[in-house]
């Protein structure tokens, strides 16, 4: 799934919790708190879609594994490896 670019978006401030002692380890570090959680936020919404998007297309997914499985690819006779 090709991951979307939000470096352009329009920002919103958020509250977020987070262990102080790791707040203090990243800034120490010289780490973009915003950049790096916003990077972590993406992550889990793409994984969430794909997450989603294989429990809603399971049947399909299953028939056409089915289908190979008793059939063969298709056009398998063109391929050249």
């Amino acid at each position: 799934m090709r991951m979307k670019n939000y470096s352009t978006a329009k920002k919103t401030s958020a509250n977020l919790s987070v262990a102080s002692e790791l707040i203090e380890e990243a800034k120490a570090l010289g780490i973009n708190l915003s950049r790096e959680a916003e990077k972590g936020i993406a992550d889990a919404v793409r994984e969430e879609k794909t997450r989603r998007w294989k429990e809603e297309n399971a049947e399909a997914i299953a028939d056409a594994n089915r289908y190979v499985a008793e059939h063969g690819l298709p056009l398998a006779k063109y391929r050249m490896f």
